[in-house]
């Protein structure tokens, strides 16, 4: 059963999220990471959208997996936004992004950077996952599915 209670604080979530584009996306997701893990939220939007200049994270079927290193940081912090209405996010597939599993990773954090970048991955390409995290209607059904377990109001 894959988990990310390492990773992902149950106030780092929120569901039922409106955007108006990457920029305004990154601010929100920031902004629960400084709530959550004391990160500085505008390092934090001004490195992900940095990283997003590179090249689009969102990896096709509605997914996209934004990450950053931050100085400061002394672990993995996740943060998962539910987006309704989905917003445009130059994915590869052109979809429009629902789901955003953002990871934020210390300076020097290489390897267990990319281990668990590749481990966030494996669990949004299993449809079945994909499914079930649509189907949380709140930060608590969400914490529930990251952690492990099943959510009450999951479809």
């Amino acid at each position: 059963m894959v988990h990310f209670n390492d990773i992902v604080s149950p106030d780092a979530l929120a569901t039922e999220v409106t955007v108006n584009g990457k920029k305004m996306l990154f601010q929100k997701i920031a902004a629960l990471a400084a709530q959550s893990y004391g990160v500085d939220a505008e390092a934090a939007a001004d490195a992900l959208l940095e990283r997003e200049r590179l090249g689009s994270t969102g990896f096709g079927g509605g997914v996209a997996i934004p990450h950053a290193k931050l100085p400061g940081l002394d672990r993995m912090c996740g943060v998962v936004v539910l987006l309704d209405p989905p917003a445009p996010f130059d994915a590869v597939d052109d979809a429009p992004v629902d789901i955003v599993f953002a990871l934020l990773s210390p300076q020097d954090s290489g390897a267990e950077h990319l281990k668990t970048l590749a481990r966030v991955s494996r669990y949004l390409r299993d449809e079945a996952q994909v499914t079930r995290l649509r189907g949380a209607k709140s930060a608590e059904a969400l914490h529930a599915l990251l952690a492990g377990g099943e959510a009450r109001d999951a479809a």
